[in-house]
């Protein structure tokens, strides 16, 4: 099924300004763990909503960014049991940590999460709000 989806979806939580790109991560990673509350796929869209601009223009709109989130080399990130974050490693506006998440099955998966500060005018669209962390990337290690 196929749903079109305006940026930011609203029905799960937007980037905010008084977000530091610690709790950017953070957010991202409990709205994984319970990737359907409190709607189907909430995970998935809260990420897709803290995705830079570069990285929605590299995945594509919400549908094909949850097809690569369910494929196996993210799908570990869905519903996981268990998150252990490293250090958060922070050089002027931008800053990369390294999380390791045990799934529901046992196994281990580490991830290193790049996030960038944006600064913008609030006409721009690409952006929900002005100053704001997103992240760039999430490599599988």
């Amino acid at each position: 099924m196929t749903t079109e989806y305006t940026y930011p979806i609203t029905t799960v939580t937007v980037p905010e300004s008084t977000y530091d790109a610690e709790e950017v991560i953070a957010i991202q990673l409990s709205a994984f763990a319970d990737n359907d509350s409190p709607v189907p796929d909430a995970g998935i869209k809260t990420a897709y909503n803290f995705a830079s601009p570069a990285n929605r223009r590299a995945t594509g709109p919400f549908d094909q960014f949850r097809q690569m989130v369910q494929n196996n080399r993210y799908a570990p990130m869905i519903d996981h049991s268990e998150a252990v974050t490293g250090p958060l490693e922070q050089d002027g506006d931008s800053a990369q940590q390294r999380v390791t998440l045990t799934g529901e099955d046992g196994q281990t998966v580490t991830y290193r999460f790049g996030v960038s500060k944006y600064e913008s005018t609030p006409e721009d669209e690409t952006i929900p709000e002005p100053n704001c962390w997103l992240t760039d990337r999430v490599l599988r290690e």
